[in-house]
């Protein structure tokens, strides 16, 4: 972690806010204080907030301030973040059904770190991820604190289609594909949530700073609550922790 953020130019409509070179919940919790700070400024001339890992994309009018301007108020902010008293965080459960057709490479998985697939479900649900940022596609969650138990390497050869809902890992991360789209990651499972519809408001479920923790459901209760999604009567569980 630096000891003070770096702010570095992005073309003449943006600025990047770096306030680390590593992956880690105290850089990323930094990433989510500013972004809130900012937030309830209400500053004018930003226009939009794109929150990473380690850093955070600010885009703003350069009629409304020029780069070492904002700057200067923005650092005013960093000052500051100590101070930043964030809201709960949110938990959201994903019902997971895990193996078979759903999770075609769970095996792999198993075999590739000495478990057998009911300690890879067990390990996997055990804990609550940290939604460190969204991305690749809309509303695809890149999600920290994973057990290096079951650590495994992407496929050498990426699927050209995974279905929406997929719930995979690679190398030390796991996340979920909300929408159709190729990929390289070890499935283990899917979901019938929704994570990205376009009609919804708002469209995307999960935002950086959110938990994710995932629940086994037997295919009986997959189907059940695919068929609740689908009609639109289903919602997702959610509770509250401290930051």
């Amino acid at each position: 972690m630096y000891e003070r953020a770096r702010f570095l130019p992005a073309g003449d409509k943006a600025l990047v806010i770096e306030f680390g070179d590593s992956i880690s919940p105290e850089v990323n919790k930094k990433v989510r204080n500013m972004f809130v700070t900012i937030e309830k400024s209400k500053l004018d001339e930003i226009l939009e907030m794109v929150p990473t890992y380690r850093s955070l994309l600010v885009y703003h009018d350069p009629l409304k301030a020029k780069f070492y301007e904002l700057c200067k108020k923005l650092r005013e902010f960093e000052e500051k973040l100590s101070d930043v008293d964030l809201e709960p965080a949110r938990v959201v459960e994903i019902p997971t059904i895990y193996g078979g057709e759903y999770g075609p490479d769970i095996e792999f998985v198993a075999s590739y770190n000495n478990l057998s697939v009911d300690e890879i479900i067990e390990i996997h649900s055990s804990r609550n991820y940290l939604v460190y940022m969204l991305g690749f596609t809309p509303g695809f969650p890149y999600l920290g604190g994973m057990s290096e138990e079951i650590a495994t390497p992407r496929l050498k050869n990426p699927r050209t289609k995974i279905p929406a809902g997929s719930v995979g890992i690679a190398g030390k991360q796991t996340g979920i594909y909300p929408i159709d789209s190729p990929g390289g990651w070890q499935l283990i499972g899917r979901t019938p949530v929704k994570l990205f519809d376009p009609f919804a408001e708002p469209p995307v479920l999960l935002n950086s700073g959110d938990y994710v923790r995932f629940v086994p459901v037997d295919e009986r209760e997959y189907k059940s609550i695919l068929n609740q999604v689908k009609e639109n009567r289903y919602k997702v569980k959610v509770t509250f922790i401290d930051r």
